[in-house]
């Protein structure tokens, strides 16, 4: 892995000599030097032109200057595109005219997606810039942008979609983010038709495309002065009243592009259509209805109306909910779907992992419990299987240990450990990772899993206890903490509706592969960890 690769930095502009020479500036102030800067050129009229061919001119072993065709105006996804095209960086940086960069974000960003090779779309917190007048109340304004989702940590695809298409969490401000090049090559790149009025959702199309397909990573660093001022594309548009306009250009084209790829079910898609729906002339009646009972009629009369007229009186959201056969005290099945065929959801997840990893499977390995799935995904790549049990009442068991307190296991033993769902019932979860550490040989893997949401192992409850569930956070900070210098990588599954089917005891034949591998990352039912020693 390159440890300095090429940045390329497209940064285009229209009509921008008021900021382009401070934004130009705030990539030359960078602390990472391994870039090159694409200065396109989208038909501008003013002094812009000459700033941009001024800095080509000056540095042309970094700077290039690109326009269109006959100098022509095509929109801010075409001339993105045209940047994109010349860039040879493995990284792709957008800067607009009128933002301005934080010395350290390339330096940053290089890092983080150099530790996370699977990442694509990496974006943090920028801030909201409203001091650049340097008057003293707008300086007040200033803020960083709550992202509204937990941050320092990699999404699967396309668990972030979900909160950007319902407008529950901040999307990626362009000038923040940093792209793999090759996978916005692979997605094709920017959406040139989103002009007009419509150009308000071109950043947003783009990143739809990647997070459907990538993981991105989420941070809440702040890298990018995010400049408000009421000329930008959003200010404008925010106040002739145009984004939604664009807003339902924008869900009618993503639905045909869903098609396309071959997604029309699950999460995403019915997310799209609920998000359609505010636009049809049904929705627009009833909203107009309501805001005008609101605003004219007395509240006892507004509630004896809404009470007899469907959808007026009830807020969007709060329709009444369907329980059916799930209506119910008691779960559906206290064995965790092993009785209703296929998989319980959470070996769904578990088997997953094992199969993505199935190399690590390798050499002297050691089970909890059992070896079978040392034999069934390690294979003839294992040269030699033990199995780890507390209490000797186990046949299989051939180390009879306990982890916390593992002294009779020789150190530097083992090259892959698999550990699923035994953390929950060791009291001293620290000592028993500290174990497993110590155990591994240089080099070696712990493949492991723990519960996030799960309902109580009775049998393992009475036995000898059964004490934690986790989050992917406390899995990471476990597991960094008793891998010092390793590699840990840390990643959950599931969702609502997959919650609840394993908290109901349903199994993996009762769900669709598409609704059992959707992440929404507020519903945790699976944590895995693989954990490799350092050498």
């Amino acid at each position: 892995m390159n440890s300095t690769p090429l940045v390329s930095v497209v940064a285009i502009f229209l009509n921008a000599e008021r900021f382009l020479d401070e934004a130009i500036q705030s990539v030359f102030a960078q602390k990472y030097a391994q870039w090159e800067l694409l200065l396109v050129d989208d038909g501008s009229s003013d002094g812009s032109s000459a700033i941009a061919r001024r800095y080509a001119e000056q540095e042309p072993h970094r700077v290039r200057y690109l326009d269109h065709p006959g100098h022509s105006n095509r929109g801010m996804s075409a001339s993105r595109n045209l940047g994109l095209q010349h860039a040879r960086g493995e990284y792709l940086a957008l800067l607009d005219a009128d933002d301005v960069w934080l010395p350290e974000k390339l330096e940053r960003q290089v890092a983080i997606l150099e530790n996370h090779p699977e990442v694509a779309l990496l974006f943090g917190a920028p801030l909201y810039w409203f001091g650049w007048t340097e008057r003293s109340e707008d300086r007040e304004r200033d803020y960083v942008i709550d992202l509204k989702i937990p941050v320092e940590r990699v999404y699967e695809p396309p668990s972030l979609l979900l909160p950007f298409l319902q407008r529950a969490a901040a999307t990626p401000c362009p000038s923040d983010v940093m792209i793999r090049r090759s996978t916005a090559v692979s997605v094709g790149g920017f959406e040139a038709h989103f002009i007009g009025v419509n150009m308000v959702y071109e950043d947003q199309a783009f990143f739809s495309k990647l997070l459907l397909r990538a993981p991105a990573f989420a941070s809440g660093e702040t890298w990018d002065r995010y400049r408000q001022h009421p000329d930008s594309c959003y200010a404008v548009s925010k106040a002739t009243g145009e984004r939604e306009v664009a807003r339902h250009y924008f869900l009618r084209w993503f639905r045909q592009y869903l098609q396309g790829e071959g997604v029309s079910s699950g999460p995403i898609w019915q997310t799209v259509h609920a998000e359609l729906r505010s636009f049809s002339l049904a929705s627009r009646v009833v909203s107009a209805a309501r805001r005008l009972a609101q605003s004219t009629l007395p509240a006892g009369v507004r509630s004896w109306i809404g009470a007899r007229v469907p959808g007026l009186g009830t807020p969007p959201g709060t329709q009444r909910v369907r329980f059916g056969t799930l209506r119910r005290v008691t779960p559906v099945s206290r064995r965790f779907g092993w009785d209703r065929g296929g998989l319980p959801v959470d070996r769904y997840y578990i088997e997953r992992f094992l199969q993505q990893h199935a190399g690590d499977i390798a050499g002297h390995v050691l089970e909890v419990r059992d070896d079978a799935y040392t034999r069934r995904f390690g294979g003839t790549h294992v040269t030699r299987s033990d199995v780890l049990h507390p209490t000797t009442d186990n046949e299989k068991a051939t180390i009879v240990a306990d982890l916390t307190s593992a002294d009779p296991i020789p150190s530097n033993t083992f090259d892959c450990i698999i550990l699923t769902q035994v953390l929950p019932f060791i009291l001293d979860v620290p000592a028993a990772v500290r174990t497993l550490h110590r155990i591994l040989r240089p080099g070696g893997v712990v493949l492991a899993s723990v519960p996030g949401i799960s309902h109580i192992v009775r049998y393992d409850m009475d036995r000898w206890g059964d004490y934690w569930r986790f989050t992917s956070l406390s899995a990471r900070r476990l597991f960094e903490c008793g891998f010092p210098g390793g590699d840990v990588r840390v990643k959950a599954h599931g969702n609502v509706l997959a919650a609840t089917a394993f908290l109901q005891g349903l199994s993996s034949r009762d769900l669709r592969p598409d609704e059992l591998d959707y992440t929404d990352p507020d519903y945790e039912v699976l944590i895995t960890v693989r954990a490799m020693k350092h050498a």
